[in-house]
């Protein structure tokens, strides 16, 4: 209980309490838009990183233009493929019984959809890939103009 009854302690509710809850609220408020912002950051870094990779280790990257997710690289022969004829291609492997060298026997109706599964997978792969490394120079000017931000506002404080 504060001293001077209750007029004093209305009086320092008014002047002491409410003031400071007011400018801790405000700095939760700046603290949360503080930790909002550096998580904004680390997940465009994050995301440029991947990109870079990308760019580095993914040897379809000349084919860009053709990976639309209805095409896939095909890295041992270094070309692109379409799907439709992909999938017509296994589809008479299974046909003529012609052998499989990954399973080590001729080619059945199992082998042939379990690698045009794979193959869908590698053409939305292949097409998220030039797609991320397409986005590397506007992910590099999200990350400038987040990183500016907190200079500009300290520099009004």
């Amino acid at each position: 209980m504060t001293p001077g009854g209750p007029a004093a302690r209305r009086l320092w509710e008014t002047d002491v309490i409410r003031p400071a809850c007011a400018a801790m609220a405000l700095w939760l408020v700046a603290a949360a838009a503080g930790l909002a912002q550096g998580q904004a950051i680390d997940d465009l870094k994050g995301k440029i990183f991947d990109a870079k990779m990308t760019q580095q280790t993914f040897a379809g990257l000349k084919f860009c233009d053709e990976l639309d997710g209805k095409h896939f690289y095909f890295q041992p022969r270094g070309r692109v493929l379409d799907l439709e004829d992909y999938h017509r291609s296994l589809e008479s492997l299974t046909r003529q019984h012609v052998y499989n060298p990954e399973k080590r026997r001729p080619w059945t109706d199992e082998d042939a959809a379990e690698r045009w599964e794979q193959v869908k997978q590698e053409a939305l792969k292949d097409k998220a890939n030039c797609d991320l490394v397409a986005s590397l120079p506007d992910l590099e000017k999200q990350l400038d103009a987040l990183e500016k931000k907190p200079q500009a506002s300290e520099k009004k404080n």
